[in-house]
């Protein structure tokens, strides 16, 4: 008994040196946050690079050759259809206007006396003191007094026209642009730069280009290009300031080819503008939402990446094990969609994957609402013993 009193304790010093190693060991495994994969709604946006132009932008120049003597609107200003915009020195057009209401009155006196010859001539025939011939011939001059008549008057409705050009108006509501001419200024039909420019608006267009896989990834989803128009949620618009635009607004067209260097589709967006933010030129994003019901959502952090392929760990019987997953190729930069390679229930290590090698042993990281209880619990037992 002596003998074997002394080996049994030496027998319960490994067991109890063993159970220590064994637990510092799990003690010392490093922790590794998860989560259980479940299905979830999610809302995707989607940025393109847009620019900017207003509903209908038109450049204003000189129908005719003068010199400017008036400018009637401030760079930048509001206008209205119709306004009075620039003057141009109408003396030689006003001059030529006359000169042709000049020759419209001396043409209409020629067809009056022309017809009166004909009519004497007319009465003369009957009672045969003139020839056919000299009645054949005043119907000719009457005939060549009205040609004169008509040329006359048309020469006056151009005089007309061109005296009208002095007054270059605006053609359309809208903001002007900054004017590059100033006061006795030659200007004409042919000159480079326009007088003004004048942009409605009202509403703006905002032009994005999107790739012809996404734009069959929209076909497919709606049915057809005409019901994805209808059915497509509205849009929001990021300024180049980046700040978003307080307007939504909707997609209205669809270009019907595709840009043969880039595979591009491009697509215009319409939006309310009016507080005047957006600008004709200017430039920004649209972002596009589309949402997905019931789908797989994991923190990026989750995966990593191998030859161009993503790579999640599940966690199977406490270890790693490595899985590949597709995902959308659209993200809000902190999760992924995934489409394939997870099913609900599974369990992945939700950071620190490129970390991890295949097999590691997982201790799941506690959540610091199950720490701070069980800190609790021992400080309970602790005030108990």
């Amino acid at each position: 008994m002596k003998i074997l009193f002394p080996i049994a304790i030496a027998l319960l010093a490994c067991c109890a040196t063993s159970c220590a190693t064994k637990s510092t060991k799990e003690k010392e495994a490093p922790e590794y946050p998860t989560l259980t994969v479940d299905l979830t709604d999610r809302t995707l946006m989607s940025d393109y690079a847009a620019s900017v132009t207003g509903r209908q932008t038109v450049e204003i120049r000189p129908q005719i050759d003068g010199l400017l003597t008036d400018i009637l609107v401030r760079d930048g200003a509001p206008v209205r259809i119709g306004q009075v915009l620039f003057e141009i020195d109408p003396a030689q057009f006003q001059a030529a206007y006359d000169i042709a209401e000049a020759n419209v009155l001396s043409a209409e006196a020629a067809v009056s006396t022309a017809q009166l010859v004909l009519d004497s001539n007319t009465e003369l025939y009957q009672e045969e003191v003139i020839s056919e011939f000299e009645l054949n011939t005043a119907k000719n001059e009457l005939a060549e007094a009205k040609a004169k008549l008509k040329l006359a008057k048309a020469e006056l409705e151009k005089a007309a026209t061109n005296l009208s050009y002095t007054q270059v108006k605006s053609p359309v509501n809208g903001v002007a642009s900054m004017i590059p001419y100033r006061v006795g200024a030659l200007v004409g039909p042919n000159i480079t730069s326009p007088l003004v420019t004048v942009s409605d608006d009202n509403e703006v267009y905002a032009y994005f280009s999107m790739s012809e896989n996404s734009l069959l990834d929209l076909i497919s989803q709606y049915g057809s290009r005409s019901s994805a128009m209808e059915k497509m949620p509205e849009v929001e618009f990021r300024m180049s300031n980046g700040d978003l635009y307080p307007h939504k607004g909707r997609i209205d067209a669809v270009s019907g080819t595709i840009n043969n260097s880039t595979g591009a589709v491009t697509f215009r967006a319409v939006f309310p503008n009016p507080d005047r933010w957006l600008r004709d030129g200017g430039t920004g994003s649209v972002i596009i939402p589309q949402t997905y019901e019931q789908c797989i959502v994991i923190p990026q952090s989750a995966t990593y990446e191998l030859q161009d392929r993503k790579f999640v760990y599940k966690v199977i019987d406490g270890k790693a094990s490595s899985a590949e997953v597709t995902v959308l190729p659209q993200s809000n930069g902190k999760e992924y969609l995934v489409t394939s390679g997870l099913e609900e229930g599974d369990v992945i290590v939700s950071e620190g994957a490129g970390l991890i090698k295949e097999g590691t042993v997982v201790n799941p990281k506690a959540k610091p609402e199950a720490a701070s209880e069980t800190a609790e619990a021992d400080q309970t037992k602790s005030e108990q013993s």
